[in-house]
């Protein structure tokens, strides 16, 4: 049966490469072929590179002064499924995607009439990249992180690519794209759409 327009699943991936803009970067393809996927399930959605705003260090909703987290944070609470996509540097996610986590703390205390939080409901995935190890232990930091925020992880939550150690070959310079990797993207994409919807027809209870 074909989505009604208002039970339209939506994405945001939150893209936490370390480069601004205009730089190419492997965490963003990565997380624009999380999109591609999700759209074979009628899932619409956006991508924000972080480090093309302004947003500051903090652990609430809004720390002023120019804090463009706010207009980034309504994009989250907008969409039924976020993604996360960071590089893998020194064995650990990106000092942006830490940042990310640590803004997202602010959820903790941002609840409904209910008592739940405004994030529950809502499905969680990751995409890692890297030239080194530590794929399984990235996704597990960002794992934890957004379950403890309200978030849903889905079977088989992470796609990733990570390229010989010690060496320059980056996710962005393969053609084609590994087999393995691919397959991995469209499993994530199809159990986070599946999970998306069925919380969405069926919330969660109140706490």
């Amino acid at each position: 049966m074909e989505n009604r327009a208002d039970d339209q699943l939506r994405a945001l991936v939150l893209c936490c490469t370390l480069k601004p803009s205009p730089a190419t970067s492997s965490s963003e393809l990565l997380g624009r072929r999380v999109l591609e996927a999700l759209g074979g399930h009628d899932v619409t959605g956006d991508l924000v590179r972080i480090a093309d705003h302004h947003v500051a260090f903090g652990v609430s909703t809004d720390e002023g002064d120019g804090d463009e987290w706010p207009g980034i944070r309504r994009q989250v609470l907008a969409a039924d499924i976020l993604v996360i996509a960071t590089p893998i540097w020194m064995g650990q996610p990106s000092a942006v995607c830490k940042l990310v986590l640590e803004r997202l703390d602010a959820e903790l205390s941002e609840t409904d009439d209910e008592g739940r939080m405004l994030t529950y409901g809502k499905v969680a995935g990751v995409a890692v990249v890297g030239n080194e190890d530590g794929a399984h232990h990235v996704s597990a930091e960002v794992y934890q992180a957004l379950s403890d925020v309200g978030f849903t992880v889905p079977a088989n939550g992470v796609t990733y690519w990570v390229g010989e150690a010690m060496q320059g070959t980056d996710y962005q310079d393969l053609d084609p794209e590994p087999e393995k990797t691919a397959s991995t993207t469209t499993t994530l994409a199809a159990n986070a759409a599946h999970l998306a919807a069925l919380l969405k027809a069926a919330p969660y209870p109140p706490s």
